[in-house]
């Protein structure tokens, strides 16, 4: 797993988004980026507190990233059915494997520097996820 200060500045993913743009996984303001799986039942619980937190704070960027899919229909159900207005972007292997993303959610807060300042794995509450945040 990632070391909490470990800078990211050599992981630069441009990753395409369900709704057809591509995104930057490289940070130039305070990013929450939310690693998930659309089968991922804790996911489920926890992406509406995520996306609370991106409606009250424009100071927070939030990008979530689907792995471990079996197609993209499954994601773009799961954006649906939560009514997700963040970017959510296609990942694959290769960004799973360079964030050590360890199982489903993970959180990783990270600075203007590109630095990762926190991260986590599991349910998080908004609160949770503020706090982590600042």
């Amino acid at each position: 797993m990632l070391d909490t200060q470990q800078n990211l500045s050599a992981l630069n993913f441009n990753v395409p988004t369900v709704t057809g743009e591509v995104v930057s996984l490289t940070a130039n303001e305070k990013t929450v980026i939310y690693f998930f799986a659309p089968w991922c039942s804790i996911c489920h619980a926890s992406i509406e507190n995520l996306q609370a937190l991106y409606e009250k704070n424009e100071t927070i960027n939030v990008i979530a990233v689907a792995l471990d899919f079996v197609d993209v229909e499954e994601i773009e159900a799961f954006v649906a059915q939560h009514q997700l207005t963040f970017p959510v972007a296609i990942g694959n292997e290769n960004v799973k494997q360079a964030y050590k993303v360890p199982g489903y959610p993970s959180y990783y807060v990270i600075d203007e520097d590109n630095t990762v300042i926190s991260k986590s794995i599991g349910y998080s509450t908004e609160i949770g996820l503020y706090l982590r945040s600042f």
